[in-house]
């Protein structure tokens, strides 16, 4: 405030003074031109004027001041509404520096706990990351399978097609079958046909295993049956193929679980393939083809297909003691390549037999000419200990008489004669044969009688004489190749 009132004091004497100037230098020119007035007119008017220029300073003074009040009034009024503000923007201010604190810390706070979700997401991620892997390779196999898939797909869709091809063209074949099988004489072909075909593929080689349309006499005249199989030790069983199909054919067009008139219909129709098939036990039992073969009293059926048996055996329980009674075994190819792989074991353990038997024989007979060889080889130890005992007689008759003469010869070098004739003798005598086998008592008991002299007649004499023994010979039928088996034996390699 007091700042103010000395800058309007400063402010009122500046315009003061500037009035004055003005005066003066507007009555100067004046006063040039004139005679010099009075001084006391000069000092009045001066006066005049200093008060006039008083009141008007006074005046303005007074305006000033007024002004200056309403001023200070309208500044206070101001300085109040500024501190007014003030006030507010200093609590607006700690407001805001509140909120912007506040909103730090919680800025700090969501830093923080960004920070800690994004350290747990990365450790999340980095443990997730195996898994990542897994899922990756899994979406890579699950794109490969789904193309695999509809690769498969499209073929699996070519291959129904084909199939639905090929289910056409087998029924079709069916059919033709099925009416060509109505015909008595191609069922009879294909009957033995798979007859044939179940006994090869058991093993069983024609000619060899088995024949084809024998002749055999029975009582009841010539019968000829279908199939024979060889047994060991010359013993035979007879089959024979039956294909009762026409009324079964007829049945199994017709499902089974069909009622009223077509399910009296198929009752009836397998009543006569039962019927029939019975019929076919009769002939064949009447037949009696064991008769005129050296074979067990019965004769195989064989039914080629396992649903012609079935059907009949499911409509009539006692069928098979039916057939048993005459003699007749029904068979299915199951069955039938079980009873023929048996066959063929009996032949394989036959070949095995003779082969033993003859190796048996073989080697019996090799001991007997080893012990053969075994006399000859004690009478050459013997004849070499009599070689021995004369060679030392001979020996000892030049030392003790051939050399004692031929000392006394004069001028003979008796050491040198020593050196040159003087013979050493053999003390060494042939080891004897111990082995009970190869001594003479043990191959008299082995043979069953005394001990004998070899069959040349060789001595130990002659031996020593200089006679020569006819060599002996160990015969182990270089020849045997297994030919000489029976020709129904195959070897185990077929």
């Amino acid at each position: 405030m007091d700042l103010l009132l000395l800058l309007i004091g400063l402010l009122v004497g500046g315009v003061i003074g500037a009035l004055v100037m003005h005066v003066v230098a507007s009555r100067r020119p004046a006063d040039g031109g004139a005679v010099a007035e009075d001084p006391a007119l000069v000092e009045a008017r001066h006066e005049r004027a200093l008060l006039e220029l008083r009141a008007a300073a006074d005046a303005e003074r007074a305006a000033l001041l007024a002004e200056q009040q309403q001023g200070q009034a309208m500044l206070r009024a101001e300085l109040a509404a500024a501190e007014a503000a003030a006030a507010g923007l200093r609590e607006q201010l700690e407001q805001q520096v509140q909120q912007y604190r506040e909103a730090l810390d919680q800025q700090r706070r969501d830093q923080a706990e960004r920070s800690e979700r994004e350290r747990r997401e990365s450790a999340v991620l980095q443990a997730l990351s195996p898994v990542r892997e897994t899922l990756a390779t899994m979406q890579r196999k699950v794109s490969e399978l789904e193309q695999q898939r509809s690769e498969q797909y499209g073929s699996l869709a070519e291959q129904l097609k084909r199939a639905q091809l090929s289910d056409a063209e087998l029924r079709a074949t069916t059919e033709s079958l099925a009416s060509a099988l109505r015909n008595n004489s191609t069922r009879g072909v294909w009957g033995e046909t798979q007859l044939r075909r179940v006994v090869e593929a058991a093993g069983l080689v024609k000619h060899v295993d088995f024949g084809e349309q024998h002749q055999v006499a029975t009582e009841q005249g010539r019968g000829r049956p279908d199939l024979v199989v060889y047994l060991p030790g010359g013993k035979y069983i007879p089959l024979d193929s039956k294909v009762p199909l026409e009324h079964y054919l007829e049945a199994s067009a017709i499902p089974e679980t069909a009622i009223g008139e077509q399910g009296a219909r198929r009752k009836a129709l397998i009543e006569k393939h039962v019927k029939a098939m019975r019929s076919h036990i009769d002939a064949l039992g009447k037949k009696g083809y064991w008769q005129g073969l050296e074979s067990p009293e019965f004769v195989i059926a064989f039914i080629p297909n396992e649903s012609l048996l079935s059907a009949a055996l499911e409509a009539d329980a006692v069928l098979l003691n039916y057939a048993f009674e005459r003699r007749v075994a029904l068979a299915s190819p199951v069955n039938l390549f079980a009873v023929l792989k048996t066959i063929d074991y009996a032949w394989q353990q036959q070949a095995v037999s003779d082969e033993a038997k003859k190796l048996f024989d073989l080697g019996n007979q090799l001991y007997q000419r080893i012990g053969v060889l075994a006399g000859h080889a004690d009478s050459l130890r013997k004849a070499i200990e009599r070689t021995v005992d004369s060679y030392n007689k001979f020996a000892s008759s030049l030392e003790s008489r051939v050399l004692v003469t031929a000392r006394q010869f004069p001028g003979i070098n008796e050491t040198k004669l020593s050196l040159v004739a003087e013979p050493t003798p053999i003390h060494e005598s042939p080891r004897r044969l111990s082995a009970p086998e190869l001594t003479e008592s043990g191959i008299a008991l082995e043979a069953g009688g005394a001990p004998t002299a070899p069959a040349d007649g060789a001595t130990a004499e002659s031996a020593a004489a200089g006679g020569v023994d006819a060599p002996v010979e160990l015969a182990i039928d270089s020849e045997f190749d297994g030919a000489d088996l029976d020709p129904h034996i195959r070897s185990a390699s077929s």
